[in-house]
């Protein structure tokens, strides 16, 4: 069988690619592909490869010979998994593979905004510390992660991994039932309970129709003026303008956001304006550990060795 990785340069360097290469005995490798070239390179192709390359119904109709996409990711919102189902091709992910990287970068978003870190680092080389009049500087209010309360938007196992680290801390957490859910299940509190007593809140859930803009301007009223915001999962979960109008007018009191709506995003997007206050973004580097990266190499190819024994334990349409 044949496959192609279409964007095999979204996963960095510094990897072993051998279990990935030696799970058939045909590649074609892509650095990256769009729509002008999607469809060309799909031709033939048994067994396709994404991260982040979309496949649309029409990408999927025109690849005769497709049998299996494979997500190099967990998310799966780049394929149309209804079109692929309707041509009997198996849409498989990879969980798990990012937990300790992912769980970390939360805690140190959650630290970064406790410890004011950044203001204190840019006001040292300002020359502040060498002005000051005693000993330190705290021009910049310094908080503890003990005694405050984490709410969790989805618990699965990244949610489960940032739950344990924020208890270590000293922390409370509280695990908010799913959108739009009848009943609360035991262990678990209503959403919007949830955002009314969480003074942190940390989002791990997919984004499908039922979370898109979950975060709007209803959602960031209830929290507390003093609530801090993450979100390690995918932009469309959080309504980008309303969570500036939020941190502009102190309705909560920071945000930190390793994902955006658009990715790449492009020039001029409103999250990234310089005078946006007490926001912290990174360009989705929570999941970019080597180790996670390799993990997501081998589950891809354990996922076609499966296929080709006739299992699909991570299909996911």
């Amino acid at each position: 069988m044949r496959g192609c990785f279409l964007d095999a340069g979204s996963m960095g360097d510094a990897l072993d690619w051998g279990t990935l290469e030696d799970a058939l005995d045909d590649w074609r490798w892509h650095h990256n592909s769009d729509a002008s070239n999607v469809a060309q390179r799909l031709a033939g192709v048994d067994i396709a490869v994404t991260n982040k390359v979309v496949l649309d119904a029409d990408a999927i109709a025109g690849a005769e010979a497709l049998k299996l996409i494979c997500v190099a990711a967990t998310g799966v919102n780049n394929v149309d998994r209804e079109a692929a189902a309707r041509r009997g091709i198996p849409v498989v992910n990879v969980t798990g593979y990012a937990t300790p990287a992912v769980s970390q970068h939360v805690l140190a978003l959650m630290l970064a905004h406790a410890t004011r870190w950044a203001s204190y680092d840019a006001a040292v080389k300002r020359g502040d510390w060498a002005a000051g009049e005693f000993f330190c500087l705290l021009d910049y209010p310094i908080e503890e992660l003990a005694g405050q309360t984490l709410g969790l938007v989805g618990h699965g196992a990244l949610g489960q991994a940032v739950g344990r680290l924020a208890e270590a801390f000293g922390m409370t957490v509280l695990v908010a039932e799913r959108p739009g859910a009848r009943t609360v299940r035991a262990g678990r509190v209503a959403i919007d309970e949830m955002f009314e007593r969480a003074d942190m809140i940390s989002l791990h859930c997919p984004l499908t129709e039922e979370t898109a803009n979950l975060i709007d301007a209803d959602a960031l009223a209830r929290m507390k003026d003093s609530a801090f915001l993450i979100n390690t999962a995918r932009g469309g979960i959080v309504d980008a303008d309303a969570l500036i109008d939020a941190l502009s007018r102190g309705v909560i009191a920071g945000a930190a956001l390793d994902v955006l709506d658009a990715e790449p995003p492009p020039a001029g997007h409103p999250l990234l304006a310089p005078d946006v206050p007490n926001l912290i973004v990174t360009p989705h580097t929570a999941w970019g550990s080597r180790g996670a990266r390799q993990r997501m190499l081998d589950g891809v190819a354990a996922n076609i060795g499966h296929f080709i024994d006739g299992e699909t334990p991570n299909r996911v349409n």
